[in-house]
């Protein structure tokens, strides 16, 4: 198994991608170079080192792979595609993890310095009245990875028909009796909608909620695929078949346009839907690497994870609850409840 690397022609060093300037960069003497510039060279060999065809070994699900700068063995998985030596620490694009059925379409560079996704860690932090305060005093920021995370974007056209029952109430009294009046209605709502680009993490490695919640992309700033993009970040290769990923994404098709449809129907009391049938036509089918940082911390010997959207910034991730501050708060907030009741009584 070779494994792909791009070198500096200046003085040998690793070139990596850099989200700020949008071109790769020599950490070593600051030389840049355009990224079709360093992958349509016409002398190769003066970025790419390859290294020597070598056995692949894997046990247990794992592939050993060789590193062209060090020679030290890089261990990684069937679907690793950009990582780095633990030994040596540049970075190894493994280029057989993407060529053919399994090389993407499209991907869409990171824009979110290591720096800035830190930076994003400490404000997610900040107005969580509930968080530990040890939380904040000793936790530690256990890992953080740039990753291009493999996705279908797939195209769909829907075509829906949904029916309701709906009611009004009409209340009123006279100097004996009290009435109330119920008038029933059917409700009918069909229409088409098409939808373009639907994101579906490819990876079983990602948490699918996780993935949603850092939407959307720009689709906008997506290129052809580079792997001189990859230089500097982690990245894998799909591990969930696109139709599995379309059974996700027909749902969320389905979830939007029951929502859709039903926001139409307003000045009713009561409203719910009786049958929903949809039709779904697939279109345009992509593979695509988008870009993803994952920070880990620990607190309490348990690991939290956070995901970050690496283009535009958008942050999501689970806190811990001090639960001292969650009664204090409760009470504080049962008293109040209490006092405006006893007011409320006094007054009448």
């Amino acid at each position: 198994m070779s494994v792909l690397e791009y070198k500096c022609p200046a003085c040998g060093g690793t070139l990596l991608f850099d989200s700020e300037s949008q071109r790769m960069k020599c950490p070593y003497c600051d030389s840049e170079f355009d990224t079709k510039e360093v992958s349509e060279s016409e002398s190769p060999d003066i970025f790419k080192l390859e290294s020597k065809e070598l056995s692949q070994e894997e046990k247990a699900g794992m592939i050993v792979y060789g590193c062209p700068s060090c020679g030290g063995e890089i261990v990684g998985d069937s679907a690793t595609a950009a990582t780095f030596c633990p030994f040596c620490g540049n970075t190894a694009i493994i280029p057989q993890q993407l060529t053919g059925m399994l090389r993407p379409d499209l991907i869409i560079p990171f824009k979110v310095t290591r720096e800035a996704a830190r930076d994003a860690l400490k404000s997610f932090y900040k107005g969580k009245a509930l968080l530990p305060s040890v939380f904040r005093q000793q936790n530690r920021l256990e890992s953080i990875k740039g990753i291009y995370v493999p996705f279908w974007l797939i195209d769909c056209e829907a075509h829906a028909s949904i029916q309701y029952k709906a009611t009004n109430v009409q209340v009123w009294s006279d100097a004996y009796y009290n009435y109330a009046k119920t008038d029933y209605y059917r409700l009918y709502r069909e229409g088409g909608v098409n939808f373009e680009r639907i994101p579906a993490d490819a990876s079983t490695k990602m948490d699918d909620a996780y993935m949603e919640s850092i939407e959307p992309f720009d689709y906008k700033a997506a290129v052809n695929f580079n792997t001189a993009y990859l230089s500097g970040f982690f990245a894998d290769k799909y591990d969930v078949d696109s139709g599995a990923a379309k059974q996700r994404s027909d749902q969320r098709v389905r979830n939007s346009i029951i929502s859709l449809f039903r926001s139409t129907v307003t000045g009713y009391a009561t409203c719910e839907s009786v049958s929903v049938n949809l039709r779904l036509s697939h279109g345009k089918l992509r593979y695509a690497l988008l870009p993803v940082w994952m920070l880990n911390t620990q607190y309490n010997d348990k690991i939290y994870t956070f995901a970050m959207n690496g283009q535009t910034g958008k942050f999501t991730g689970a806190l811990p609850m001090s639960r001292g501050k969650f009664f204090i708060w409760f009470f504080g907030l049962f008293v109040g409840l209490g006092a405006i009741g006893t007011l409320i009584a006094v007054m009448l």
